[in-house]
């Protein structure tokens, strides 16, 4: 695997290094001491996939906080997203800083999302199908979200929205949180 760090401390892009041969080729995608040696968490508790039938559809943005955080790896097996990803930790360098990342089947990228990142994605094409490997299992009272639409942080969603689930819809404002939780 391929290991890049984004502006994001720690947080990874993750490539396959394939091994090509004439059958096709051959690649690790997850490997517990490759994540060790990067100083990732290769903790699995959890597999998820989620489906979306139409382009434009939004989940997120998503985080647990301690002590049920979670780090995730993300990676589009069908269709498209636009992955995005902002630090909520206060102690680090890039706090309230946020990028995102384009995953297809046909880029093979994975995006490894550390603990206490707010986590989202915009599904590009229609029937578009998302892999997740979670390092916690998830905890209702510890789950935590921002508005996708947040000016504070102004993201350059690339569709129109076409679809959101209530509870995305109305996860508050950032200025109206305190760090790690909301104010309600």
């Amino acid at each position: 695997m391929i290991f890049t760090e984004t502006v994001l401390k720690d947080a990874f892009i993750i490539d396959l290094e394939e091994k090509p041969d004439h059958r096709g080729f051959f690649a690790r995608s997850f490997c517990a001491q490759e994540f060790e040696a990067h100083g990732l968490k290769p903790t699995v508790a959890q597999c998820n996939l989620s489906f979306n039938y139409k382009k434009g559809t939004i989940r997120g943005m998503h985080y647990q906080i301690l002590p049920a955080a979670e780090t995730k790896l993300i990676r589009c097996t069908k269709g498209a997203i636009y992955d995005v990803i902002i630090d909520m930790r206060p102690e680090s360098p890039s706090f309230l800083s946020h990028i995102g990342v384009e995953l297809t089947p046909e880029n093979r990228r994975a995006l490894y999302v550390p603990e206490m990142f707010a986590h989202g994605y915009q599904a590009l094409t229609d029937e578009t199908e998302v892999v997740y490997q979670v390092g916690e299992f998830y905890t209702p009272g510890y789950e935590r979200g921002l508005r996708y639409d947040d000016p504070f942080f102004a993201i350059d969603w690339p569709l129109d929205v076409t679809e959101i689930s209530e509870k995305d819809l109305n996860w508050p404002l950032l200025r109206m949180m305190t760090v790690g939780g909301t104010s309600r």
